[in-house]
């Protein structure tokens, strides 16, 4: 790209002038060296992204030690478990914020290729959907995870937990000065992303598995000294893709996704990476229909227990040897391709080895024979998600009445008041990306009920859940309330009928009860800015917005 609007010329002296006023110097335009863009999604807010900027220079002396010219600017970052529970929903609608963000500057500074410095849930989708859609050279930096802490029981303890404590002083179980205790006692795990296979471990692994960060980059944590040493690497790699020309498109294909996905499935990960995973792909000119989801997961085996379906942390993943490592359990089944290592996958997996059993499963030994989402259809669905591995063999299967809520606060207070029985089915409406707008995250309400000692209540919604929800928590609901969708004709005390195993969600109305109902349905009020009613705008009257998000 440079090469051709950067030319020598007098046409182009003001445009390099400027360039020379930012420091490049006249040689870079002489040796013709590539120009590559850093993404930097530092912010001393995330924990996730306090240490970026110590990767990034670490990519930028990398490309400047294979010849090229490395040009920085920042990308803005959502934490999803601060931004959890405030009344403005905008992590969602920052990914595809993002993704413009790079289509930006890529473009209008003409840059021969970039690299993507992130970690965190909707900045690696972002910077993916923006690698996808720009498809110039590009590569992925993942800042890696945090490590856990131990309480005084010798039990793992991180962030997340903090959602699950809340349930607990709720319904009375703790008290506030105790939860405090423990949150300060050992819940700050310092640097990285957090702990286990939530969103952003999970779109980690994925961008790994699809070829666009070097091996070993999603496991390594966060302040290892090889994730600096990753990051160099890259640096000098992105030079060498943005000579060659090697574009995204040439390494996430149909095969790398169909990788990514029974990776996310044979891991445990996030339901969010229904929503991630297509949109990325979309950018590509590649569907990803959700029941692919489904039929990837029926063909692949449960191997890992990651927090929080069970015990085990990312730098246990990592010890046992990573992506390459569990990719190397379904050799028959790999789509080969090249990655921007230089290696295909192929030859990163027949190098890999297992050095955990315990964490990593053979196939003979799986926790289950399926993965991890299921999706379920119904008279109350078209669609919908839930993580099986992480709902407990006895509510596979259940039915119980529902009730109903529009706000987490009112959930809260239910709790509170313990209005909420076991056997109850949560319906949390209006949750999606028109109701919401921008799809409530729902970990809050799931984690409360959690911690309130529930072991048979389970929860639907037309939300989305948190890479840290457990339990029979089912989401993504089709089509959502706000478009007149089946789960706004629910009312407290009907019969809502599950079963994970047959894939279906009903409700025990009529057809005709629910088009009655819909009919008088209200959609409750919510809090609005010109950048959410945009949003909301814009998933308005859709039929599948996990086709479309």
């Amino acid at each position: 790209m440079k090469s051709e609007i950067l030319k020598k010329g007098a046409e182009t002296l003001a445009h390099r002038a400027l360039l020379m006023s930012a420091g490049v110097p006249a040689s870079a335009f002489d040796e013709n060296k590539p120009f590559i863009g850093v993404a930097n999604s530092y912010n001393d807010i995330i924990p996730g992204h306090i240490h970026l900027n110590d990767l990034t220079a670490e990519v930028k002396r990398g490309i400047r030690d294979a010849g090229g010219v490395p040009f920085e600017w920042g990308v803005p970052g959502v934490c999803d478990g601060i931004a959890m529970h405030v009344e403005m929903r905008l992590s969602l609608p920052s990914r595809d914020n993002i993704a413009d963000n790079i289509e930006i500057m890529t473009l209008s500074h003409s840059l021969d290729g970039w690299v993507g410095v992130t970690n965190c849930d909707k900045i690696t989708p972002g910077m993916l959907m923006a690698a996808g859609r720009v498809d110039i050279p590009a590569m992925i930096v993942t800042g890696g995870a945090m490590l856990a802490n131990t309480d005084e029981d010798g039990q793992k303890c991180h962030p997340i937990q903090g959602f699950g404590l809340t349930g607990q002083v709720r319904s009375g179980k703790m008290t506030l000065e105790e939860a405090e205790k423990k949150a300060r006692g050992c819940l700050a795990c310092g640097a990285g992303s957090c702990v286990g296979l939530f969103t952003a471990n999970t779109m980690a692994c994925f961008t790994e598995a699809v070829g666009m960060s070097l091996p070993m980059c999603a496991s390594t944590p966060a302040l290892d000294p090889d994730k600096k040493k990753i990051a160099y690497e890259t640096g000098k790699r992105i030079v060498e893709l943005a000579r060659k020309n090697i574009k995204p498109s040439q390494i996430m294909t149909e095969g790398a996704f169909e990788n990514g996905i029974r990776v996310d499935m044979t891991m445990g990960g996030s339901t969010n990476a229904v929503l991630h995973i297509p949109a990325i792909a979309r950018e590509l000119g590649i569907d990803i229909p959700i029941e692919r989801f489904d039929d990837i997961s029926r063909k692949t085996p449960n191997l890992c227990k990651m927090i929080p379906s069970g015990d085990h942390e990312m730098l246990d993943f990592h010890r046992a040897g990573g992506i390459p490592a569990i990719l190397s359990r379904f050799k028959s089944v790999i789509k080969d391709g090249i990655t921007v290592s230089g290696k295909t996958i192929m030859e990163i997996v027949e190098s890999a080895k297992v050095k955990d059993a315990n964490v990593i499963r053979t196939l003979e030994n799986a926790y289950m024979q399926e993965g991890a989402i299921a999706v379920l259809k119904g008279n109350i669905a078209s669609s919908s998600v839930v993580k099986q591995t992480a709902v407990e063999p006895d509510m596979m299967v259940h039915s119980g009445p529902a009730k109903v809520f529009t706000d987490e606060d009112d959930l809260l207070l239910a709790i509170s008041e313990g209005k909420i029985s076991e056997g109850d089915v949560v319906v949390m409406a209006y949750m999606g990306p028109a109701g919401s707008p921008g799809m409530q995250e729902q970990l809050t309400p799931t984690d409360a009920i959690k911690g309130a000692g529930y072991k048979k209540v389970a929860l639907i919604t037309d939300g989305r859940f948190s890479g840290g929800t457990s339990g029979p928590c089912i989401g993504h609901i089709e089509m959502e309330a706000y478009n007149k969708g089946p789960i706004a004709a629910v009312r407290d005390g009907d019969i809502i009928d599950i079963d994970i195993p047959k894939r279906s969600i009903n409700v025990r109305l009529s057809d005709e009860q629910i088009k009655e109902r819909i009919k008088t349905a209200v959609a409750p009020a919510r809090k609005m800015t010109p950048f959410l009613q945009s949003y909301r705008d814009r998933f308005t009257g859709k039929n599948c917005y996990c086709e479309r998000i």
